[in-house]
């Protein structure tokens, strides 16, 4: 049997055995296999793949038990490594604007779609036939005014706020602990370097936890195909499918338009983002993946404090799927009871939103419950019209995290760029593939992400 050997000085190309086995060792691949494992499961065997649902929540607790500290000790050193204080408040500053235009243009487009589209008109529902039997207690209990929501940032004690399972007390309690760290001098600078060492083990140990995202993605799928069907959307089609495609329109047009105006292109960026995708897609959730997109976006070239304030505070105030998600539903629920909403009404239904929209965490279901809560502050829609939709939640949440996934990211490399806190030559660079990205690699990146933006960067070896 002959062999093909490679000439002297050159490198002899991988056999198709070789190629293969690099090809499945990619995170994205895997994802993408055990998708397409859990549509195959869900769909032959239904019942045994709706039993498979704790893989996919496992994973998900596996990766938020990572979150509280991990953005802890990210914004921590950020901070205290800053030598301005004020610029602390205004990348906050400049974020919170950023998220709200963002923000209104995803409900105006929802709006306007559905309003074209009329999805929901034909159905003639009569209202007295449904009932709120069945939807999640979150979707029937009261909803918290906004005054207790900012209130709700402030944990009980300091500790507290790494224990419970919202983002925005953890950034409330990080930032403060790095301006104290950052006013405290000598004794402060050992604490923070205390904290850089601490993520750096972090980081390694949620690289370990990403090796399970096949397996999550596979028993999230398997559980939603299995439980709910491929039928269940043959009846709201539609629905489904219009906002599927308004989403992709925001990704593609709006967001694109935002990375042109920052000198940068969409769709090298999603290359980038491809593992994160294929995890959020098999998960419908954000959370899995956002220890990974702040390595990935500093790697990128966005400084450590921008990606540390931006992105966590994106989960709760920037969900561009869940803003879609909220105007189509609401308006679609009532064209299929038969209320004829004006202008007026739905011009105000879409004020309620810009606050229903925040605090959504990233978690699955979590634009369901945020819905209900934009009915229950309107008067013109019954909340038991969540009913008409509840069955395929699940096909939009994929959406609604992708979008909300992608929107974050450019939102970091928008705030870090109109600060000043973005080497764009690095970031062309990383987009285009020749600085590819390498989870042992983020302690290099650590010690190159303080230089100066803009500044030549001499190669960094590895540590770890």
């Amino acid at each position: 049997m002959s062999r093909n050997v490679a000439a002297p000085g050159t490198v002899a190309a991988p056999d198709r055995p070789g190629r293969i086995r690099l090809l499945l060792s990619r995170l994205y691949v895997q994802c993408l296999l055990g998708v397409l494992a859990g549509v195959v499961v869900g769909s032959l065997w239904p019942s045994f793949g709706a039993e498979l649902k704790p893989l996919g929540d496992g994973f998900v607790a596996l990766v938020r038990m990572m979150i509280a500290p991990i953005i802890f000790c990210t914004v921590v050193h950020g901070i205290a490594a800053m030598s301005d204080r004020r610029a602390v408040g205004r990348v906050s500053l400049k974020a919170l604007v950023y998220f709200e235009i963002l923000t209104t243009i995803a409900l105006v487009l929802g709006l306007v779609v559905v309003n074209v589209v009329r999805p929901g008109s034909g159905l003639h529902v009569d209202v007295s036939t449904l009932s709120p039997d069945g939807l999640p207690a979150e979707a029937t209990q009261a909803h918290e005014s906004f005054a207790n929501f900012v209130l709700s940032t402030i944990p009980d004690t300091l500790v507290s706020a790494l224990t419970g399972e919202e983002i925005l007390p953890v950034l409330f309690v990080a930032v403060l602990f790095g301006f104290g760290l950052q006013a405290s001098g000598e004794a402060g600078a050992g604490i923070a370097a205390g904290v850089e060492k601490l993520s750096t083990v972090l980081f390694r140990l949620i690289r370990w936890i990403m090796r399970l995202a096949p397996i999550g993605a596979f028993g999230s799928m398997a559980f939603t195909i299995g439980n709910y069907g491929l039928g269940t959307l043959r009846h709201l089609a539609l629905l489904v499918g219009s906002f599927w495609l308004t989403a992709l329109f925001f990704v593609l047009v709006v967001l694109g338009t935002v990375m042109r105006l920052g000198g940068l292109r969409l769709l090298p960026f999603l290359r980038y983002i491809k593992e994160e995708l294929l995890i959020v897609l098999g998960t419908s959730s954000t959370e899995p993946v956002l220890p990974r997109m702040m390595a990935k976006l500093e790697h990128a070239g966005a400084s450590k404090p921008v990606v540390g304030i931006t992105l966590p505070a994106g989960y709760s105030f920037n969900l561009d799927g869940t803003a879609i998600y909220l105007t189509m539903g609401s308006v679609f629920l009532a064209q299929a009871v038969g209320v004829d909403l004006s202008l007026t009404q739905q011009l105000t239904m879409l004020a309620v939103m810009l606050l229903t929209s925040k605090g959504a965490a990233g978690v699955t279901g979590s634009g369901f419950v945020a819905l209900a809560a934009t009915l229950s502050a309107v008067p013109h829609v019954p909340v038991a019209a969540l009913a008409l939709i509840f069955g395929i939640d699940r096909f939009m949440s994929e959406a609604r995290a992708l979008t909300s996934l992608v929107g974050n990211g450019v939102a970091t490399l928008a705030v870090a760029r109109w600060e000043g806190q973005l080497d764009e030559a690095r970031t062309r660079a990383v987009l285009r593939g020749d600085l590819p990205f390498n989870p042992d690699d983020t302690a290099a990146d650590d010690l190159a992400s303080k230089e100066p933006a803009g500044s030549p960067r001499e190669p960094v070896p590895a540590i770890g």
